[in-house]
């Protein structure tokens, strides 16, 4: 072979390896990162600086002058008991009901424990930590409509917000990000109006609330909580101690260079003033009070640590880019995907599940997590291959097992009974419906098989094993066999809460499922099948079926109870659609009814009156029947609510509803990543298993496990 012919072929050879390379080049992630970046002048707009774990929500001021909460996850507060009652007569399951559930409810709360009820309903609840703002000389506020918004850029890359704004002719700049490495908010604060002294920095720390407003806390004088300054500390640098009630915490701060900080601990409130145009502050929170060593902090070190934190978070596990869609949704979907990634990562990555409306603030239910919802929170973390980042939250189970198992003992079943609108006491807030309501009873198996095709190793196995027997035990011990020797479910108020019934059709699937799985775990352990369980799986009542179209074709019903009227029943959540989209292919369940199911729920339903993972949950459905079509649609319906804010929130719900961010996750994680069974796709071509094949969607994806 001559020289030419070799070159040649190295040429050749070159060529064809570098086109091969840009076809299987990665994913941007920056550029889509960077496409979305928060920059809005709204007034109102409170945008999450987090950890997971904590949580600063900043104003258009870059801290909290006119609205904002602090909260984190291990900030746990509860009111003194009402007068009359000690802890001796607080229920440890959280409810005084004894013996089976009954269709007829529960009222076991006697008029005269009326008190402690309702006490049982507001407690435990999250605390606000506390209020930093800028504020007069003289302690008055600096008011809204005193303040001529310039910019505001939230860089989703680094994690740091950025405002600038004129007050009294005078240009702010501020600077805000929260450490991912601890609970700690650094800030720079840079004007003229800090030189004339004419304005500071305040430092606040509230008595709680428990009611959605611009802050949820008392500010003021108030007897009722302590604020101290330990001993051995100066005027830039301090640890606080904060008392209220049972609550304890730790605050530390740090002033940066020619500022100092002043204390009223009456008003338990201090102010940061400077000699300089800069003002520069550290505030770092600590769960307890036992005195922690400081470190002093340098500010553009911390933001560079910080700054590379989130680059790991961005570049790891898996992302989407749709910008070579021809679709003109594209924009506006991949918008939603990027900032619900950005929403859990601040949110719900920390200690304990999260609450329905994050850490962004106090909503209906006290900021306690509701068992059902974990779901929504946690589940897409390991399709986008970021397990780890549900670890600690998934770990109330273990945490929760005792109170669970005593629960279940009290109300007559075997097991371990789950508990709903709970906190880390893990107790059911006392409501009859958190014992009816089923469908948060076999989570821990989709998450447990979610982690172990992730991590399929004997340590997995063994984690979940306690778990899943104690859960199975409960399902199996909750079914009444009828003479015909068919297990019913019963009572059950179905995921849509519009009844008590028998049979409801999510519920017995998703029955199935789980104790099928919790038998499938232990073979995996060696350990042998308990008969019972596959006994009832094999022997649970049928799917409720409807002729639901005019060729008469059967769809799924709610229940049984509900035959005679398809329609009256076509709002709250499509429990039908769950059946063949969160839940795999089970026993009973026919993929032709599936689809059909989703096509008259898709068609019937009233889609202003449901809730923000409604719909991720019907697009769950619609890929895996093959209506990838419908699945894109729903993803983006124009319904109250379906949107998703300025900053991504899934909004117009009764709270900032982070269920309808995470769900909206797990779907974009099956309809690109795909699931066992999925359609094969040409990747190059831009193709993804739930997205339309129409050449109107190119989907570039990368990093997905499939769902089960």
């Amino acid at each position: 072979m001559n020289k030419k012919k070799v070159l040649l072929g190295i040429f050749l050879t070159f060529i064809l390896g570098a086109h091969s390379l840009l076809s299987a080049q990665t994913i941007n992630r920056k550029a889509v990162v960077s496409r979305h970046f928060i920059q809005s002048l709204e007034p109102n707009l409170e945008i999450p600086l987090g950890n997971g774990e904590f949580c600063f929500n900043v104003d258009f001021t870059g801290l909290q002058t006119t609205r904002g909460n602090t909260m984190a996850h291990w900030g746990w507060h509860s009111f003194p008991l009402p007068e009359g009652f000690t802890n001796a007569d607080v229920p440890e399951t959280g409810t005084l009901q004894k013996g089976r559930n009954t269709f007829d409810g529960d009222h076991s709360f006697p008029p005269e424990k009326q008190a402690l009820q309702q006490w049982l309903r507001d407690n435990p609840h999250r605390a606000d930590l506390a209020r930093i703002r800028l504020i007069r000389p003289d302690g008055k506020t600096v008011m809204p409509q005193e303040i001529r918004p310039i910019s505001r850029k939230m860089d989703l890359w680094t994690g740091q917000h950025t405002a600038e704004f004129e007050l009294d002719g005078e240009s702010v700049r501020v600077e805000t990000f929260v450490s991912m490495d601890a609970d700690l908010i650094a800030s720079r604060v840079k004007s003229n109006l800090l030189t004339e002294g004419k304005l500071l920095v305040s430092v606040e720390f509230p008595y709680p609330t428990i009611r959605m407003e611009a802050w949820s806390g008392k500010f003021g004088p108030n007897s009722r909580h302590e604020t101290r300054v330990l001993p051995g500390n100066s005027t830039r640098n301090a640890q606080i101690l904060r008392k209220v009630d049972d609550f304890e915490y730790l605050v530390s701060l740090q002033c940066g260079e020619n500022s100092a900080f002043q204390i009223d601990p009456d008003s338990h409130a201090l102010t940061i003033s400077t000699d300089g145009e800069l003002c520069e502050f550290f505030c770092a929170f600590h769960d307890g009070w036992a005195k922690i060593e400081a470190r002093k902090q340098v500010f553009e070190t911390l933001r560079a640590e910080t700054a590379r934190k989130w680059e790991t978070y961005w570049r790891s596990g898996a992302a989407v880019d749709l910008s070579r869609s021809k679709d003109p949704r594209w924009k506006e979907l991949e918008r939603r995907i990027v900032l619900s990634q950005y929403l859990m990562r601040t949110n719900s990555a920390g200690s304990y599940p999260p609450p329905e409306a994050g850490l962004l603030g106090t909503d209906n239910w006290c900021g306690r997590y509701h068992g059902e919802m974990i779901y929504w929170h946690l589940a897409h973390y390991s399709l986008w291959d970021r397990q780890e980042l549900s670890d600690r939250a998934l770990d109330c189970y273990r945490k929760n097992l005792p109170v669970a198992r005593k629960l279940a003992a009290q109300l007559g079943y075997a097991g371990a009974q789950w508990p709903k609108c709970t906190g880390p006491e893990g107790r059911t807030a006392p409501w009859y419906g958190n014992q009816v309501l089923l469908w948060k009873q076999p989570h821990p198996m989709i998450f447990a098989e979610l982690e172990y095709r992730n991590r399929p190793t004997a340590a997995t196995l063994e984690k979940w094993a306690e778990i899943l027997d104690e859960t199975a035990k409960f399902m199996a011990s909750y079914p009444e066999k009828d003479a015909e020797g068919v297990w019913h479910l019963a009572p059950v108020m179905p995921p849509s809460e519009t009844g008590i019934v028998k049979d409801s059709v999510f519920d017995l699937a998703y029955w199935r499922f789980g104790l099928r799985l919790a038998n499938t775990w232990r073979e995996r352990m060696g350990k042998e099948r308990v008969a019972e369980w596959d006994e009832i799986a094999d022997h649970l009542a049928p799917l409720p079926t409807h002729p639901g179209l005019p060729e008469n074709e059967t769809v799924w019903l709610h229940s049984p109870d509900w035959i005679n009227s398809y329609e009256k029943f076509n709002w709250e959540h499509p429990n039908p659609v769950g059946v063949y989209g969160m839940i795999p292919p089970t026993e009973g369940v026919d993929p032709e009814i599936a689809r059909r199911t989703l096509r008259k729920v898709y068609e019937t339903w009233r889609w202003d009156r449901v809730w923000g993972w409604d719909f991720p949950w019907t697009a769950m459905c619609a890929a895996r029947v093959g209506e990838p079509e419908i699945a894109v649609d729903i993803l983006l319906h124009e319904s109250p609510r379906n949107v998703h804010d300025l900053r991504g929130v899934n909004a117009n719900n009764p709270c900032p509803y982070l269920p309808g961010n995470g769900g909206l996750l797990y779907a974009i994680g099956m309809m690109a990543g795909g699931w066992d069974g999925a359609p094969e796709v040409d990747r190059e071509k831009g193709e993804a298993p739930g997205f339309p094949r129409n050449g109107q969607w190119f989907i570039k994806a990368e990093g997905f496990k499939p769902a089960p």
